[in-house]
């Protein structure tokens, strides 16, 4: 399993377009065959700070997450909404390893 912490500061005029573009990404996720978790998260103290918490069943089904047409759409979408570039960081999973605890 593959989980990828993304952070994403959004231009301030832009927060709501954001948050609609990646509902239809998360839709889109969460459809695909190795994804086994795919939220949306806003800060509660910082609201233009977004974290995209994505969860894989592995490598390959995260790389073949961003060929997919919903990803790519919401990529070209928000670039230009992003006050800084956004940061993925990927992380092993400790505990659950049971897919079905997930």
């Amino acid at each position: 399993m593959l989980v990828t912490c993304v952070t994403v500061y959004v231009k301030p005029e832009h927060v709501d377009d954001f948050i609609e573009a990646s509902i239809a990404n998360h839709e889109g996720s969460i459809q695909e065959p190795g994804n086994m978790r795919f939220d949306v998260l806003q800060c509660t103290n910082e609201p233009t700070r977004f974290l995209l918490y994505e969860a894989y069943a592995s490598e390959e089904a995260a790389a073949a997450h961003k060929q997919t047409e919903h990803y790519l759409k919401w990529r070209d979408t928000v670039a230009a909404w992003m006050a800084k570039p956004r940061e993925g960081v990927p992380h092993r999973v400790v505990q659950p390893l049971d897919r079905s605890a997930w």
